[in-house]
């Protein structure tokens, strides 16, 4: 959006910011909520890098397709534990875990 349009709608009442500011949320649920989109990317990604599908997934993790599906959309019901678990259960090491949440990753979830 231009300067021009902006400054038009801000003087019509319009409040530009981000969800962050918008939603009231913490600078602790933002890193909640980004780590949880880098599982959920990760998960879908070795998963896909190994061959395996989500019921193969959820078989190893004595869940249900639809929830692998779920946790890959990143759906809020998933909880990073559960990603975690999942990335273990298909075979990612925790360097290779630790690797995949380091601060210059935060840049690529946005």
């Amino acid at each position: 959006m231009d300067a021009e349009t902006q400054k038009r709608l801000e003087a019509d009442g319009w409040v530009f910011g981000d969800a962050q500011s918008f939603l009231g949320l913490s600078n602790a649920e933002i890193d909640y909520i980004d780590l949880a989109i880098i599982l959920s990317r990760a998960l879908r990604e070795k998963r896909i890098q190994q061959g395996l599908t989500q019921q193969q997934v959820a078989d190893l993790l004595g869940s249900s397709q639809s929830r692998v599906a779920k946790m890959e959309a990143g759906h809020p019901r998933a909880s990073c534990d559960l990603l975690i678990r999942a990335l273990f259960a298909i075979g990612v090491r925790l360097t290779e875990l630790a690797s995949l949440i380091q601060p210059e990753v935060r840049e690529n979830v946005a």
